[in-house]
């Protein structure tokens, strides 16, 4: 038998806005309900399932891997949006995209202070 990731759920402060964040960012479908969460399906079957409201919520950290086309795509939001974004992990690179591994990536927070990843190269 394999081993294939699945889901995680996505803690929220309000879940239609993180999903709705999330979806616009990445130019996916809106979330569906699923039970008590709203699921956001990704292109390799794993679904991210919104949940909330809560009051607190620990950042967690998720990083997608993206096609350079989508990087553009999602990076041209996050610039045209005002996001505050990163270079690094660390915070310390306001406003820049790192070149690791001969790719490029970002890092920003989703309405809920989830810090967020987008790569190219893993």
């Amino acid at each position: 038998m394999s081993t294939s990731f699945n889901h995680t759920i996505v803690y929220a402060k309000d879940r239609d806005r993180s999903a709705a964040f999330f979806t616009d960012l990445f130019g996916l479908p809106d979330a569906v309900p699923t039970g008590v969460f709203l699921s956001v399906r990704l292109d390799n079957d794993v679904t991210l399932d919104f949940d909330g409201p809560l009051d607190e919520v620990q950042s967690q950290h998720y990083a997608f891997h993206v096609s350079e086309d989508q990087f553009d795509a999602v990076y041209g939001r996050i610039v045209e949006r005002g996001l505050e974004h990163w270079a690094d992990p660390r915070r310390s690179v306001r406003g820049e995209v790192n070149t690791h591994n001969g790719g490029r990536g970002v890092y920003f927070e989703d309405p809920s202070g989830h810090f967020m990843e987008i790569l190219t190269r893993p």
